[in-house]
């Protein structure tokens, strides 16, 4: 056996190693679509992280504060930073080529600048150092928006914030594409045709 062909074969056997692994981050206001489309991808067999605010409400009201974020907004953004951060670290040893977020960690400070909250730089740290290799934004639609016991916004507050959110990933320097109205179908066919998948 030559040198070239056994090196060919330790390429294949390890194909994963040389695979680039991408992060795939989903953005917009709240009720666009994105846990929707998370979903019907994760059912497709694809790595998804999902949204971790809803779990942080829930814990909090629970505990007897109804809504943590306009109580304690801080402390709120804090385990959502903490929560965020782990999975992007839980990411990396994922054995999938293309993983897929619920929202990002820039999406942290976006929310803290659109309540107008000072908040300490390790926010803006953070969204510096964790970067994801794409980005698809969900526009408000207010066909398919819902409130809830954990989504607090009405719709004209979901623009807003939406706006903050595509302004923050902006401003890291993030090329955003835009995701068009459809079906659940026609949603997740053209993120991933996007993705050459």
């Amino acid at each position: 056996m030559t040198f070239l062909t056994k090196f060919s074969r330790s390429i294949n056997e390890n194909s994963y190693f040389c695979r680039m692994k991408q992060k795939i981050v989903f953005i917009g206001g709240p009720g666009s679509g994105k846990s929707t489309i998370i979903r019907k991808l994760e059912s497709q067999g694809f790595s998804c992280m999902h949204e971790i605010s809803r779990e942080v409400t829930k814990k909090a009201q629970e505990e007897g504060i109804e809504q943590l974020f306009l109580e304690k907004p801080i402390l709120f953004s804090e385990k959502l930073l903490e929560g965020r951060e782990k999975q992007f670290l839980d990411a990396e040893k994922i054995d999938s080529e293309y993983i897929f977020f619920d929202r990002g960690i820039p999406s942290v400070e976006a929310y803290l600048q659109y309540f107008k909250t000072d908040y300490p730089p390790i926010f803006t740290e953070k969204s510096k150092k964790y970067r994801y290799d794409k980005v698809f934004h969900f526009s408000p639609w207010e066909e398919i928006y819902e409130s809830d016991n954990e989504r607090y916004e009405n719709f004209e507050q979901a623009v807003e914030i939406n706006g903050f959110l595509l302004k923050n990933y902006q401003n890291l320097g993030y090329d955003i594409v835009e995701v068009p109205k459809g079906t659940i179908e026609e949603r997740s066919k053209f993120i991933l045709e996007n993705l050459s998948i």
